[in-house]
């Protein structure tokens, strides 16, 4: 049976969105201005700025005006305890598992946040196993962190695919291990020269769609 792996992140769920959610809350609840918003998103990039950079950007811009739990509040659980699964997502990865498919989440951060975010969702009970950077060792890119991935479901690296928003994390990860993959474009144009992926589609239903119909598994025919 094939191996398909999926980011999590603004790709299974729209982190991005809760966190937008999460930060717009956060600032109402401690009256602070609202027009910081833009900032604090800006700050966030999508997760990608490290933890402790967030609290420290956040502690010298409101200083004590803002408790420390406050701050472990937001980052530990205002995305993660507001991300949804998109019912397109759902069906799709039914869709995928249904025709034979190994669904494997991989994914960059904390073992407690990402598992959370996994388990409100339902995404425990869809997908055939997971693995966290901070449990591996690695973040992606590093080939490790497939690897991780297929041991953890029992799959073969060979004939998988990778879907993913991120252009280095998911499609340079992907390139670097030899398999084919799904960049989700969210509508913006691919801007790396170095490498591609296989596929480009503007949504994670659709990157799942294609797989599914580009490659038939055997148990599927």
């Amino acid at each position: 049976m094939p191996l398909l792996m999926l980011d999590l992140d603004n790709t299974l769920v729209d982190r991005d969105t809760a966190f937008r959610d999460a930060a717009t809350d956060f600032l109402a609840e401690h009256a602070l201005p609202q027009n910081d918003l833009a900032w604090l998103m800006s700050l966030d990039a999508s997760g990608y700025t490290p933890r402790q950079e967030v609290a420290r950007a956040l502690a010298d811009r409101y200083g004590t005006a803002l408790p420390d739990s406050a701050v472990r509040a937001l980052l530990d659980h205002g995305a993660a305890d507001r991300v949804v699964l998109a019912d397109a997502v759902r069906d799709a990865l039914g869709r995928a598992i249904n025709g034979g498919w190994i669904c494997a989440i991989v994914t960059n951060g904390r073992v407690a946040q990402q598992e959370a975010k996994i388990r409100n969702t339902g995404l425990d009970e869809i997908a055939h196993g997971w693995v966290v950077s901070e449990a591996v060792g690695h973040t992606k890119p590093a080939p490790e962190m497939f690897r991780a991935a297929a041991t953890a479901v029992g799959a073969s690296l060979h004939g998988a695919w990778m879907i993913g928003d991120s252009a280095h994390a998911d499609i340079r990860g992907a390139v670097d291990i030899g398999v084919q993959s799904v960049w989700v474009s969210g509508g913006l144009p691919w801007s790396e020269a170095a490498f591609r992926p296989t596929h480009v589609a503007d949504d994670t239903a659709s990157a799942i769609g294609h797989v599914i119909n580009a490659v038939r598994p055997p148990t599927a025919q």
